[in-house]
């Protein structure tokens, strides 16, 4: 067995103990001083471990012409009838820290990546030892490509007043996404209004962000995938047409042709069933019939956002202000980026505030349940929604209040939801205009925006 061979049937145990790694360097060490010969030729772009198997592996012992003149002249010593042996070349073995300097999971996680993929891996923005393998393979966790949709009506038959949706709005045109749907597939690539859409969501960011799908000044559409790899455990996907990989969080292709291209975001609120229905009664809602036999009435991930630890597989420092896995709403304006904690929005379900002097109102509910099952078949806990808005309605500037479970801008006194829509009063039928946020859980916020600004009750309290 090649020394490549042998690491990339190590490399699939990822998760094997460190006992394991050591066996897989005491059978590379074999098969080094076994003079194995790798005949096959090597490509321009070398992955890591074949150059190190080849720096390795000495070639095949000399043959006599390539022996020094002293060594083929015969014996002067006349008394001798037995000929010296020929020296053979020394061998010197590699010390086992050295070799296990050399040889890393990473490494052999390198080599599988390129297996499958015609990806241009020489092309890339961030380290390759930030990415990590998820579990499943690519698309082993299967996009919707060929989404169905129902009538508000009728998913109101089996739909729960308080489960939590993706709202999307375009020209007018409503559609929600059930995250029970989403966490099993992550990626729907979907149509809406005549825009080319991608609905991800990443179970374990808590990351629900919808991209337009076109590029090169819209003369290009993409269709997405999941790579089955992870940076700041955040997912990475990939477009079909050229096989980049793209960050979802920052919607950003970090491997590949498209490296440094961002998508376009198109805005979205983290609602509740009721608030999409009350809001869009002429809407469409993606339908549980994906083609897939996927029980949607019973989510995986069971008591996740209950985690208070170190998230499973993050590499990298955790910021304690917050809990990893607080729910924060994410704004991103001209560079200024803030983050204002569930937990304040608890205490303040209304916010009127400014970042790099663009004016915002959040709004924020209670009653919206998490997508995550409790802990030993509990039910979904409660932890709300939001949405983020810009204030002005027909050129002016509204200024907004919570009363007694009622959203009421100051000037009409007129009820909003959160949504952003004037459900009661003189601005009935009104909307604000969305602002583009993030719904994440702090971790995964913080990793992407490390330099980012945490509102607290004492910047709001009178």
């Amino acid at each position: 067995m090649k020394i490549n061979e042998t690491i990339r049937v190590f490399a699939m145990f990822r998760q094997a103990s460190a006992t394991s790694l050591i066996i897989l360097l005491f059978i590379s060490l074999s098969v080094s001083a076994c003079g194995e010969q790798e005949t096959s030729s090597q490509p321009e772009f070398v992955p890591a471990v074949q150059q190190m198997a080849a720096s390795t592996h000495p070639t095949s012992t000399p043959s006599s012409q390539e022996l020094t003149p002293a060594v083929r002249q015969p014996l002067k010593n006349t008394f001798t009838t037995t000929p010296e042996p020929t020296p053979r070349p020394t061998r010197t073995r590699m010390p086992l820290s050295q070799l296990q300097s050399m040889v890393t999971w990473e490494d052999a996680e390198m080599e599988l990546r390129y297996v499958g993929w015609k990806t241009d891996f020489s092309k890339h923005s961030v380290p390759y030892s930030d990415i990590k393998r998820g579990g499943p393979p690519r698309d082993g966790i299967t996009p919707v490509d060929d989404p169905k949709f129902e009538t508000v009506a009728e998913a109101s038959s089996y739909m729960e007043e308080s489960e939590p949706v993706l709202s999307v709005e375009i020209e007018g045109e409503a559609r929600a996404y059930p995250l029970d749907v989403l966490i099993w597939h992550e990626i729907v690539n979907d149509e809406l209004a005549g825009a080319p859409i991608s609905v991800t969501y990443c179970p374990l960011c808590n990351s629900a962000i919808v991209f337009d799908r076109r590029v090169d000044n819209d003369e290009k559409t993409l269709d997405f995938g999941t790579t089955g790899y992870l940076r700041h455990r955040d997912m990475i996907m990939w477009d079909r047409q050229t096989e980049s990989w793209w960050q979802q969080i920052p919607g950003e292709a970090i491997v590949g042709e498209y490296t440094g291209v961002k998508l376009e975001t198109i805005p979205a609120v983290l609602a509740s069933w009721r608030d999409f229905e009350n809001a869009y009664p002429g809407g469409s809602v993606l339908s549980r019939d994906t083609g897939f036999p996927r029980d949607y009435s019973r989510p995986p991930y069971a008591g996740y956002d209950s985690m208070d630890g170190r998230p499973f597989m993050f590499v990298g420092d955790l910021d304690d202000r917050l809990p990893p896995t607080e729910r924060v709403v994410g704004v991103n304006v001209g560079g200024d980026v803030v983050a204002y904690p569930f937990t304040l929005l608890e205490s303040y379900p209304v916010i009127n505030d400014s970042v790099a002097d663009t004016d915002i109102a959040i709004f924020y509910v209670p009653h919206t349940l998490s997508p995550f099952p409790g802990m030993f078949g509990s039910e979904n806990p409660t932890v709300g929604s939001s949405g983020v808005f810009d204030p002005m309605v027909g050129g002016r500037k509204l200024t907004f209040r919570f009363d007694e479970g009622a959203i009421l801008d100051e000037r009409t006194n007129s009820s909003w939801s959160v949504l952003g829509e004037a459900i009661d009063g003189p601005l009935s039928g009104s909307r604000l205009a969305p602002v583009k946020h993030a719904n994440h859980f702090w971790f995964a916020w913080r990793a992407f925006y490390p330099d980012t600004m945490i509102k607290i009750v004492d910047d709001f309290s009178d």
